[in-house]
């Protein structure tokens, strides 16, 4: 004792908390501090309740040492006995940490080095440094032996006695040395030592503290941050007590509250608070003076209560957060309806009283799913009048995104609302979220509050970064430090409403009782005695509700209340006999289902719980509303679900058992307050009386809860570490600045800072860090490196910088903790068996409080025996337990125990989604084996059935008996589904059954797999899966969809090469899908890979394939690419002609590509082929080409072949700029319509056009000599040959090649066409050199790495399976790299769609006012006011802020002035569209594509970018001559990540889709007359590029060698299917080895219509086929196959098909042809579309001309003359946006088909336009009276264009019979002067058209015997008819029809009488 007390006056700084305890005063009442100890007595024998200041004090300080009695423990089994450290003791106790024995001498050196060294605030960070965190026990062993180690090390180690000595010395002036020494010498025992070693420590850990000279490493400050150095124990700062933390010691009870002593037990009581006054102007609101609207939520209510009355003010006419303090009962729920009401008004359209049901959601969350269940329900009914849909979301109940989306208020649980918000997914969902209640916050304080902080602090952070408003509104009880609460919840100190305890409804006397008995069973007995006392005193008087904690508990204590009150004679005071009462009560037991309830009914007493029938449950609850029944005895369920109230409320005990924590429990805050607010019965009883009965330990919790003592403190850094890793993986935070500030929304920064040292914090931090940012920053630290250590995400260190994993992203989503995490990838390997996994479930962190109870292993072991996976651990491990349970829940096993019940129900709460997360595990490290096993399970546990029983049972349709017949019979779903009904029957022994089992079968869920292989490069194989549904799809078990996993294994089972969710959706389940992914290739080839289609969630769904590789050849390996020379760059001046080297006086030099191109481009005519990325230049190098020709002494022509329009026009721009302007070149573009392109050909000396243009054009090179005379042909993006516009490009530049050839060998000497084609970085260019006729010398293929500007590549993975979640996630890593990244230099931003670009535009803009920046305007905005005036309003706000969006959907103005001010510089970030990526001619400094995949609505799928658009967004990067380097990020899904890491960073090999693209272009080469034979089909395709690539890659192409015979064979087959197909179709015919066209052949190849198109007009027209036959025929076209249906668009279409003139027959809105028809309706009646329909309209109407001509031929070669004119009539209609039917005058402009109509009618005279003139001046003015000047020439210009056509025609009056006839006509067109020939007035038509006209002979029998179609391009048009005369003799008359193909109402008419005489014979002799 003597040095006990010289140590504790060490403690030199202690300084009294004086302001813990309240002394007692009057008005507050009593103070009470309960002890753990027995209290001592006075004198008189009472307790002493009151005591001084300085016996509080005492206790305090105990209470304070007490709290370190475990430290202390701990600290004394840590301490080592000096004596037994010898030289290598370090070392060997590492050696169980480090086997190996040179790692483990290294590590000892290490750590000794820092025990030697280190400061002791620094120790503990250095060894974890070295250690890592899994040996912390170990670590903090060192440290407290530190002295011990070091000192006795260096004895033993000392080598001589000298070296010994020298160390004694210094041990001997150390005072822990000295001790030590004396050990060692035996002068000291060593429990004295420890003993003097616990008091001086615990002396020196209280005055720390008080330090003022802190070490330098603590903390540094640099630029006002700190450093991150300190890792914090959260572990330990965490609080063990959780919900039940009493930071307050003390507690004030209010005024009258009295103390009764008692045997066994003491008694506090507090009096019910008086009512408070009423204010001055305080009134009840009545419902009828609150708006009317709002009446139907209040039925029944005639006023609203006190508390809610002074709430209507604030809850309903404001839209502020508010936290409203309430005692249960309150009326709290009126409140909430009150600001949903608020929310709801807000879209509520006051005129009409509609809602705008779409544009908000509300959101409740409540604390218990039972609560949730009768809210939703309340709330459900009362808003049901305003069509508000409710919905309840909980663990039990889940949604699907359709009833989500189509629900305004959601009632659900704090967990399933931190699920649903922390996955991107939902963020469409709660976007549209306005309004979030969260009912009893004081949820804060338990162990669950961390799910309301990070769910609260989540909220705010969204409506901060998008700046959209979101109400947050508190409910809770009354609290101590709500102002606290007010605080984290954003309110405002005028709308924080404490209401106290007085303002209940009825007035609650509180009773606690603690009982002072150690032992169980007589604290049992004594609950029950004051139990019957507290009943006794009510008995006849007021109804007693008593809640107990167990089902069989509310029959035992209900019993023996009864056998006491007939033991005493006093059951009769609760029924009296012979009362009416008692009567009701006898007859209602008769029907009682429950024993015991019908026992205890007639005696008053009666139970209540779950485990009731539903009728027993509602007669309890009816007889005791109607006070029949005295006493209840109920389980908590009564307090949560049914609101059946009483005047007195006993809990009786308040310890549950928690399945979570393996142990009995205290009830929590929620319980104890909502079963005390069922006492008291508003309109019956004047005070209610609440009494608890717990243990004197937990008197002064209840105690300070119930009266407003327990302040409400934060538990976040429980979970800091999983919660900070939910919002990394959300996005939301990026690196640890980011998390700093997210931890400042939380409740515990609130609490840390209003309490800092109960948080761990010293008041000198406090005073150093006002604001705690160095101690938030050091809890981001470590959480941080608790989860990089666990692979949760990497965490750099250095930077600051987070990125999540695919770990950290299971964690998160399945709502794993990083420990169980940890566990998981410590345990789960890739040989885990089934015992591995199970036992891997088992160990999960979310069962670690599960303990093993004696009681429960008899049953356990009974278990073990029944269960069919072996379990390795005994029964008494915890583990095996869990193991057990769920083995025992799949397995359906009975159990008898309560706790074990409990804690099955819980272990199969979880089991779901740690199952889940094991199996993500191990499809992540591609374990298949292990993958497969954990997604077995997870189906096992869902339908609680075995593998290896018949999948049959997941029905539930069968009788149990038949399926253990199955089973025993091994009929496995295979057997039974090769047998039909009868045979089932049979095999079973039950007929009767056999149809309904073969029906069953054919339900379950099963898929035929095909699949094709292409190897792409030596090491990637592409895979084509097709997937058909073998199984009739039934919404009652396969709901709307069934999800299946695709794996790709490996020859050996075990590695997982490719996976990807494939989801057979209901609408398409009968269809057949397509899937492709690419798998890597490993040399040597393995034999075979094997693909799995698995189901998600039906067990003994798989489908398996085996892809054989014995035949399959792999392409030859690449050529080498062109080495980029060292050159000096050529000045422009290497050009030697003045007028060129000024075209380019901009320019500085060539860059190096440009240079060593020059050479061959500008002084040879050798056809040559660059490869180079986009970027480089290219253009330049054509330029060089044509200046080559232009420098020539008779220059030729020159085609540029552009893939795309869009190249196209900006070629078209750049050269008329260019060479037009400059050199008088003419440069011009094609149009694809020969007439007016043959002008063009002749004038132009540069014609730019498109591959189906030039198609068009040069099928008949040999008539025309235009395209003879190209002397250079330039192919840009050469390399697109292997995309959509591959084919037609392939065999454009094969005819060049071709037409080349042939005229060298007709002229001697004639050079032929030069070919400079143009490319990004190819593998195989040799072969595409080859193609051109490329010399080697001729050919640059330069790596994709040789770029002008430097390019840095970044890429990240997302691993989220659905696309917008996947979209979402990349949202916060943009912003970052924007801001991060791009300073003040151009961004662009490629996207998946235009919904994409918009929400990415706005999150920039809002991310650029939340860090301070102004925007990305790089002008002041009056500078592009007048620029942007014409702009969309979405287009116009966006640029004023810098951000510019080009999609699709822009009007060409808006296109215009968004990319002009982008390349100006005024606005720095342009966001794109990857449709519109090739129509941009922009670079920036950073290039970010958001995404590589869209939807592509025809496949009803997301689909993969093409590498070549890919390749040209990665080519935007970087600016030439202006940017020394640039930085382009992609973000993709991670399955896609390993193909397109092969094609971004390696040249691109191009392959042929030439053969299924064969038929048409072999068609045109039939009927120009190139292809007479079979032999010439061979021979013509030996000069394509798909036939060099047959030999190199012959598996690409199905070919199976690469041989001369393998080719020859394939090329044969190819041919003749290819003729085949024709023949078929009657488009050629063929004789043995000739071919020669037909008609059908020759209209395709005229009009360029595919012959599938032909041979389908063909089939179906008909001589009486009318307009709305047309219309169908003609939208079924293969022309209109590719397009898409949008997401969403069917539903657009289903509206617009509603109001179609004509109906589609069976109208499918998935299929192009319907669409089609409603868009090509939809033009005639010029409604008005969506900007994507409207483009497709555009596509459309661009195709349509030439379809209708081909129709118009078709129908002509059969003779028909009424379906001819119908498809006439259409052709006018398309282009003039007008019906048949409606007025000819709504042609013009301005005029509506009414006024049309009233035109006609009330001038008869008027037949056409051109008779408008004729009618009466005042009457045109009166039609026109309404139009503007404007308006009215606008009208007359249109009339002047309308034609004006005069014919004239001549033919012999009389023919010979069978004859041929000739008739000869003119038709002469009036034309205004200057006027430009054959163009139509057309503005509702999106294309030039020019004016054409039929001519037709027919007769009335419906026969059509002449048709000649011409253009209009001149006054003057001569035609002539032929057709055969009749072969009998008479007169006849026909009809000549002159019809115009693009206006109506200006066809003519003429009749045609001839005689015919003669007859056929006399004709044909």
């Amino acid at each position: 004792m003597t040095e006990l007390h010289k140590y504790s006056r060490m403690i030199t700084d202690y300084e009294d908390d004086g302001g813990m305890d309240i002394e007692p005063g009057e008005e507050e009442g009593i103070a009470v501090i309960v002890g753990d100890e027995e209290e001592t007595q006075d004198k008189s024998g009472n307790y002493v309740v009151e005591s001084s200041e300085e016996e509080n004090d005492e206790t305090e300080n105990a209470s304070a040492l007490a709290g370190s009695d475990a430290m202390q423990l701990e600290e004394q089994n840590s301490l080592v006995d000096p004596t037994t450290i010898e030289a290598y003791w370090l070392q060997r106790q590492l050696s169980q940490f480090y086997p190996d024995a040179d790692t483990c001498q290294e590590i000892a050196t290490q750590v000794f080095e820092v025990l030697e060294t280190a400061s002791d605030r620094t120790l503990e960070n250095k060894l974890v440094k070295i250690l890592g965190y899994n040996v912390f026990d170990f670590i903090k062993m060192l440290a407290i032996n530190r002295s011990s180690i070091v000192f006795c090390t260096q004895l033993k180690q000392a080598e001589d006695n000298h070296t010994r000595e020298q160390i004694e010395l210094r041990m001997s002036q150390d005072e822990d040395g000295a001790r030590i020494l004396s050990i060692l010498k035996g002068e000291t025992d060593i429990e004295s030592s420890n003993l003097e070693t616990r008091v001086r420590r615990e002396a020196e850990s209280f005055s720390r503290a008080r330090r003022e000279n802190r070490e330098a490493e603590a903390m540094d400050i640099v630029d006002g941050e700190y450093s991150i150095n300190d890792y914090l124990d959260l572990d330990e700062l965490a609080f063990d007590q959780g919900g039940h933390l009493m930071s307050s010691k003390t507690i004030n009870l209010p005024k009258g509250s009295f103390q009764t002593m008692h045997k066994g037990y003491e008694e506090y009581t507090i009096p019910p608070p008086p009512v408070p006054e009423w204010g001055k102007d305080e009134k009840l609101i009545p419902i009828e003076d609150i708006p009317r609207w709002t009446h139907a939520a209040f039925e029944g209510v005639k006023h609203l209560n006190r508390v809610q009355s002074r709430m209507y003010p604030t809850a309903y006419e404001t839209n502020e957060n508010f936290l409203l303090c309430a005692p249960t009962g309150a009326g709290k729920t009126n409140v909430a309806m009150l600001a949903m009401l608020q929310e709801i008004n807000r879209h509520r359209d006051p005129e009409t009283g509609n809602i705008d049901l779409s544009s908000f959601k509300i959101v409740y969350v409540a604390p218990m799913k039972s609560l949730v269940q009768e809210m939703a329900f309340n709330f459900g009914e009362r808003l049901a009048a305003y069509g508000i849909q409710v919905a309840e979301l909980s663990g039990d109940s889940s949604i699907t995104k359709k009833q989500m989306d189509a629900t305004q208020v959601i009632f659900t649980t704090p967990e399933k609302w931190d699920i649903i918000t922390r996955k991107s997914g939902e963020r469409v969902y709660t976007q549209l979220v306005k309004l979030l209640i969260i009912d009893e916050i004081h949820l804060l304080h338990d162990t669950r509050g961390p799910v309301l902080e990070s769910v609260v602090a989540r909220t705010i952070r969204q409506v901060e970064s998008t700046k959209q408003m979101i109400r947050l509104v508190g409910l809770s009880a009354t609290l101590p430090n709500y102002n606290d609460v007010a605080v984290f919840l954003r309110v405002k100190r005028e709308q924080i409403h404490a209401m106290p305890n007085d303002m209940r409804p009825i007035p609650l006397e509180q009773t606690f009782i603690g009982l002072n008995m150690p032992k169980p069973f007589k604290r049992y007995q004594m609950m029950n005695r004051i139990c019957y006392q507290k009943v006794i005193e009510r008995a006849g008087r007021f109804q007693t509700l008593i809640f107990v904690h167990s089902r069989k508990e509310t029959t035992k204590t209900a019993k023996v209340l009864r056998d006491m009150a007939f033991n005493n004679e006093a059951i009769g005071r609760f029924v009296k006999d012979g009362d009416v009462t008692r009567e009701i009560l006898l007859s209602e037991a008769e029907n009682v289902k429950d024993s015991d309830l019908r026992d205890l009914l007639p005696y008053g007493f009666a139970i209540h719980h779950a485990g009731l029938c539903r009728d027993d449950r509602t007669l309890v609850e009816d007889l005791m509303a109607d006070r029949h029944i005295q006493v209840l005895v109920s389980t908590a369920t009564l307090a949560w679900g049914v609101n059946l109230p009483a005047q007195t409320v006993i809990i009786k005990g308040t310890q549950v058992y928690s399945s979570e924590l393996g142990k009995w429990t205290e009830l929590s805050h929620l319980d104890v307050m909502q079963m005390l607010g069922r006492a008291g019965r508003p309109g019956f009883d004047k005070k209610g009386d609440g009494i608890v009965i717990t243990t004197r330990n937990e008197l002064q919790y209840y105690l300070s809860l119930l009266n407003e003592q327990l302040p409400i403190e934060s538990q976040f850094i429980n979970t800091l570490a999983d919660n900070l890793n939910a919002e990394i993986v959300l996005g939301t935070i990026q690196n640890v600045k980011e998390a700093v500030n997210w931890l400042s929304y939380t409740y515990l920064n609130v609490r840390m800072n209003r309490n800092p040292t109960l948080y761990g914090v010293s008041l000198e931090q406090k005073e150093e860090d006002p604001y705690l940012r160095k101690r938030r920053t050091d809890l981001i630290h470590t959480a941080a490196s608790l989860l990089a250590k666990h692979n949760l995400i990497k965490y750099d260190r250095k930077s600051g910088f987070f990125q999540v994993t695919d770990f950290g992203r299971i964690s998160s989503h399945y709502y794993v903790n990083h420990k169980s995490m940890a566990t998981f990838n410590d345990h789960l390997k890739s040989t885990s068996s089934d015992i591995d996994i199970l036992r891997t479930f088992s160990l999960s962190q979310e069962f670690k409080q599960v303990s093993v109870r004696s009681d429960e292993r008899e049953e356990l072991e009974q278990l073990l025996e029944k269960v069919p996976i072996p379990v390795k651990e005994g029964v008494a491990e915890s583990s095996a337990k869990i193991n057990v349970l769920l083995q025992a829940y799949i397995s359906k096993l009975p159990m008898d125990g309560y706790s074990l019940v409990a804690d099955l129900v819980y272990v199969t709460q979880s089991a779901g989604r740690l199952l889940r997360c094991l199996f993500e595990i191990a499809l992540v490290r591609g374990w298949a084996t292990v993958a497969e096993k954990c997604l077995e399970y997870c189906q096992m546990t869902e339908k609680r059935q075995w593998f290896t029983q018949t999948p049959l049972r997941q029905f539930n349709a069968l009788p149990e008996l038949i399926l253990r017949k199955i089973e025993k019979r091994d009929l496995t779903i295979e057997k039974l589904y090769d047998l039909d009904s009868h045979e089932i029957g049979e095999s079973i022994d039950f007929a009767k059954l056999g149809r309904k089992i073969h029906d069953i079968v054919h339900l379950f869920p099963k898929l035929e797999l095909s699949a094709t292989v292409q190897p792409v490069t030596r090491y990637l194989l592409r895979v084509d899966l097709t997937i058909t549904p073998d199984f009739n799809f039934a919404p009652k078990y396969h709901k709307s969809g069934l999800a299946f996993w695709i794996l790709v294994v490996d020859v050996d089972g075990q590695q997982i090469l490719h996976h990807e969710m494939f989801i057979l959706k209901a609408r398409f389940a009968s269809e057949e899908h397509d899937v492709q992914f690419t798998v890597p290739l490993s040399e040597p080839l393995p034999p075979q890979y094997f693909i799995k289609v698995i189901s998600d969630r039906w067990i003994g769904s798989v489908s398996t394939m085996p892809i054989s590789f014995r035949h399959l050849i792999l392409p030859e390996k690449f050529p080498p690419h062109t080495g980029l020379l060292d050159l000096q760059p050529l000045p422009f001046a290497a050009l030697k002609n003045p007028h060129f080297e000024g075209l380019y006086k901009d320019f500085k030099e060539l860059n190096s590509i440009q240079t060593q191109t020059f050479s061959t481009l500008y002084t040879t005519d050798q056809n040559t082929l660059i490869c180079a990325p986009t970027g480089s230049g290219k253009t330049l190098c054509a330029e060089f080409a044509i200046l080559r020709e232009f420098s020539k002494e008779k220059p030729g022509k020159i085609v540029f072949i552009a893939p795309k329009m869009s190249i196209a026009k900006q070629k078209l721009t750049l050269w008329r700029k260019r060479f037009t302007d400059t050199l008088g070149a003419r440069v011009n573009i094609t149009t694809g319509e020969w007439t007016a392109d043959s002008p063009l050909l002749r004038s132009s000396q540069i014609i730019i056009s498109v591959p189906e243009h030039w198609d068009m054009i040069s099928r008949k090179w040999k008539q025309r000599k235009s395209v003879q005379n190209v002397a250079l042909y330039i192919v840009d993006e050469l390399h697109l040959i292997g995309g959509n516009e591959g084919p037609t490009l392939e065999i454009v530049v094969t005819r060049m090649r071709y037409i080349s050839h042939q005229i060298q060998m007709k002229i001697e000497g004639h050079p032929g066409s030069r070919i400079v084609a143009l490319a990004t970085s190819l593998a195989n260019s040799t072969e595409i050199a080859d193609w051109l006729g490329v010399p080697p010398a001729a050919l640059f293929n330069f790596h994709l790495n040789v770029r002008p500007v430097p390019l840095d590549i970044y890429m990240q993975g997302f691993n989220n399976p659905h696309f917008s979640a996947r979209i979402l996630q990349m949202h916060r890593p943009v912003l970052y790299s924007v801001s991060q990244h791009a300073g003040i230099n151009p961004v662009i931003i490629f996207v998946p769609s235009r919904r994409i670009a918009k929400d990415i535009a706005k999150d920039l803009v809002i991310h650029s006012h939340n860090e301070g920046r102004s925007s990305y305007l790089h002008c002041n905005p009056e500078d592009i006011e007048a620029l942007i005036a014409d702009c969309g309003k979405t287009t116009k706000s966006l640029l004023l802020e810098g951000v510019g969006i080009f999609h699709e959907a822009l009007t060409p103005h808006e296109k215009e002035v968004v990319y002009n001010l982008y390349m100006e510089g005024f606005i720095q970030i342009l966001i794109v569209t990857q449709y519109m990526c090739w129509d941009i001619d922009a670079s920036a400094s950073l290039v970010i594509i958001m995404g590589v995949e869209y939807y592509e609505g025809k496949e009803h799928k997301h689909i993969n970018y093409s590498v070549s658009n890919l390749l040209q967004m990665i080519g935007r990067s970087g600016r030439a001559g202006i940017d020394d380097g640039a930085k382009c990020i992609i973000y993709w899904h991670n399955s896609k990540k390993e193909f397109y890491k092969k094609f971004v960073f390696e040249p691109v090999p191009v392959e042929s889709h030439l053969d299924h693209y064969l038929h048409d272009h072999i068609n045109a080469e039939i009927v120009t007359k190139t292809i007479d034979n079979k032999q010439d089909v061979v021979d013509y395709i030996t000069w394509t590029f798909y036939y060099r690539r047959l030999t190199r890659n012959p598996n690409y192409y199905n070919i199976k060698g690469a041989s001369h015979k393998h080719i020859s064979d394939h090329l044969s087959t190819l041919v003749e299917d290819t003729l085949e197909d024709l023949e078929e179709s009657r488009c050629v015919t063929t004789d043995d080895m000739n071919v020669s066209y037909l008609n059908l052949g020759m209209i395709a190849f005229y009009y360029y219509v595919r012959y599938t198109t032909i041979e389908l007009f063909n089939h179906l027209l008909n001589k009486n086929t009318g307009t709305k036959s047309l219309l169908e025929i003609l939208s079924h076209a293969d022309e209109f196959a590719s397009l898409s249906i949008r997401r969403g668009e069917e539903r657009i279409l289903r509206k617009l098909a509603a109001h179609l003139p004509i109906s589609i027959s069976k109208p499918d809105y998935s299929s192009p042809a319907t669409k089609v028809n409603i868009l090509l309706q939809s033009q005639l009646t010029r409604r008005i579309l969506t900007p994507d329909l409207a483009d497709d309209l555009n596509y459309i109407l661009n195709v349509t001309p030439r379809l209708v001509k081909a129709i118009v031929d078709v129908i002509s070669s059969n003779g028909w003359l009424k379906p001819a004119i119908a498809c006439m009539e259409l052709s006018q209609m398309f282009v003039q946006a007008v019906w048949i039917t409606d007025s000819f005058f709504r042609q013009l402009p301005h005029i509506s088909n009414e006024l049309g109509k009233k035109m006609e009618e009330e001038n008869s005279e008027v037949e056409s336009i051109l008779d408008l003139p004729d009618i009466p001046e005042n009457k045109r003015e009166e039609y026109f009276s309404e139009f503007s000047e404007q308006q009215k020439n606008d009208i007359i210009i249109a009339t002047n264009r309308y034609p004006n056509i005069g014919i004239s025609f001549d033919m012999a009056e009389e023919v010979a019979a069978g004859s041929k006839v000739s008739l000869s006509l003119i038709l002469e067109r009036e034309l205004e002067e200057k006027e430009k020939l054959g163009e139509v007035y057309a503005p509702h038509f999106p294309h030039e058209k020019a004016e054409l006209w039929w001519f037709v002979l027919g007769d009335e029998q419906n026969n059509l015997h002449s048709i000649h179609r011409t253009a209009v391009n001149k006054p003057e048009a001569a035609a002539e008819l032929k057709f055969q005369a009749p072969h009998e003799e008479g007169t006849y008359k026909y009809t000549l029809y002159v019809i115009c193909d693009s206006y109506l109402g200006c066809d003519q008419e003429w009749d045609v009488e001839f005689t015919v005489s003669g007859t056929a014979m006399d004709v044909d002799e």
